[in-house]
């Protein structure tokens, strides 16, 4: 049996298992749109910590992230990592707990836009519409970074065109999410969170053994200029093209970058954006018990760390194992090291295994990303906005309908297969902790927050990542720092100004707020 055939029927395998998952929930998920989008509140901890960590990582965890690392040295990737990994224990530390109790006692919401519609009473649905809209566009675009993903995955592998591959990867994600809903979603991800780490943690061992050890992987990479290095970035020479040189059997570096303390302050910042991401606040919200909310914290935390450290060694290790490979000689196909890595330290049928670790994170995000944004368009537009008596089916065919437009679009924008997977994902993930990040915590934590200060900050978030990414960034100096990091403050400010400077919330709001408060346990 060929290697192709072997790896190809051990992710065939994965993908049937995946399927099946979906259809077996599928009828539970149909019962009625809490189930399909929030899981009936039902998931334990577990459940609710593993499928959070893994919707969140994505592809990039063991695609981009890796690359990283293997392209420009430690720094980039290890600051990202540590501003990650801080983000995911806070997160689950401050916002997890208010946000699953105040999320029943407001009108028992089932999306992030309903919950901030409820939160502040709204009667003319205004701020549920933006919520939607800026899902709908962040959504969008987490879910093209996701398609590339397995365009990328199914054509290294297989030979086969990378727009034929990653079309054949959407239609899966697609028909796999229309089946189950939330409730298929948070099980299969926590099946696919256990193969991620797994994944990462034999590859690292193997690709250390193969080194000859982690001495011998820093005596490889050492001489590289500011590989090692957390206040430096090692340099690639590069072709017009984009291709790294090589010459005499090495590849050619230059002189090291500076990585000063605005730009670590800067990469540290994408721990924000979990204050904002929809994936990982459903969670919270779904979560079948709040007393179960500490066990979920030390299962995410541990998680994250563990395979946050093992995708950034993966691409050092990979550096010193493959470091003329010639399907890693750029930005973009240094995101297949995890593959390669694989595929030269291991038997086909289990290098088939391995590499599912990364469909597995491919799907468990995508899914989640229409999921969400479907709802955002059925739920909270739709019936938020225009048809108020829609029952559950309607709504839940409009859902049904807006996951392929967005797939679509999806597909649209994941064409180019020179797409840098970590830059899409950075841009949609500041997108999310900027618009939703501030009014979140202050949601949860600030009684005096009102209607028109939450507006006021999802606006100025959104907008300024927009602003900050494509004018801005391009002006160099002190704009080339991470958006999320400006247009996080920037959105606190306007909540907080425009809050204080307009009247304040009702007093049954402050009365919900400390009900909210209060709230330990679920009513029986």
């Amino acid at each position: 049996m060929s290697a192709n055939l072997q790896v190809f029927l051990a992710m065939t395998a994965y993908m049937l298992i995946v399927i099946g998952i979906g259809i077996y929930f599928a009828r539970r998920a149909n019962k009625s749109t809490e189930n399909f989008f929030l899981g009936g509140r039902s998931l334990g901890p577990w459940v609710a910590a593993m499928s959070a960590e893994a919707s969140d990582m994505s592809g990039w965890l063991l695609m981009g992230l890796p690359g990283l690392a293997y392209w420009c040295g430690i720094a980039d990737a290890a600051w990202t990592a540590i501003g990650l990994a801080v983000g995911t224990y806070v997160n689950w530390r401050i916002v997890a707990k208010r946000l699953r109790q105040y999320s029943t006692v407001s009108g028992n919401a089932i999306t992030i836009p309903e919950f901030f519609s409820n939160r502040f009473h709204e009667k003319k649905k205004l701020l549920m519409g933006i919520a939607a809209v800026f899902i709908f566009v962040f959504f969008t675009v987490y879910a093209a970074s996701c398609f590339v993903t397995c365009g990328k995955l199914f054509s290294g592998l297989f030979g086969f065109s990378y727009h034929s591959m990653m079309l054949v990867g959407a239609v899966f994600v697609v028909i796999y999410t229309f089946l189950g809903g939330f409730l298929a979603e948070s099980v299969s991800d926590t099946m696919q969170a256990f193969v991620m780490i797994i994944s990462l943690s034999v590859v690292l061992i193997m690709g250390t053994i193969n080194v000859g050890g982690i001495g011998a992987v820093i005596d490889n990479v050492k001489n590289i200029p500011g590989y090692l290095s957390l206040t430096s970035l090692a340099s690639p020479v590069t072709d017009a093209a984009g291709v790294q040189q090589v010459v005499n059997g090495a590849p050619v570096f230059g002189a090291a970058s500076g990585y000063g303390f605005l730009t670590i302050l800067s990469t540290l910042s994408w721990g924000l954006g979990y204050f904002g991401v929809p994936q990982v606040l459903l969670r919270f919200m779904a979560i079948r018990k709040v007393g179960e909310i500490k066990r979920s914290r030390r299962i995410a935390t541990v998680w994250c760390v563990i395979s946050l450290l093992a995708a950034v060694c993966i691409g050092v290790i990979g550096r010193a194992m493959l470091p003329t490979d010639p399907e890693l000689l750029s930005a973009s196909g240094a995101e297949n090291v995890f593959v390669n890595m694989a595929h030269v330290l291991m038997p086909a049928l289990l290098a088939g295994l391995v590499t599912a670790g990364i469909l597995a994170a491919t799907i468990s995000s995508s899914d989640s990303y229409l999921l969400i944004a479907s709802s955002a368009v059925s739920k909270n537009l739709y019936q938020g906005l225009f048809k108020k008596d829609a029952d559950d089916k309607t709504i839940m065919w409009v859902s049904r309908i807006a996951l392929i437009v967005i797939a679509l679009i999806g597909m649209v924008i994941a064409w180019d297969e020179n797409s840098i997977i970590f830059n899409v994902v950075s841009f949609a993930w500041a997108g999310f902790g900027a618009t939703f990040g501030p009014i979140m915590l202050f949601s949860l934590f600030w009684k005096r927050t009102n209607r028109a200060g939450a507006i006021a900050g999802m606006l100025t978030g959104g907008i300024t990542v927009f602003v900050w990414k494509l004018v801005l960034n391009p002006l160099g100096g002190v704009f080339t720092i991470y958006e999320l990091l400006p247009a996080f403050l920037l959105s606190s400010i306007a909540i907080v100004a425009v809050s204080l400077l307009t009247a304040p919330p009702a007093k049954e709001i402050e009365e919900e707020f400390e009900r909210a408060k209060q709230y330990t346990e679920d009513p029986a």
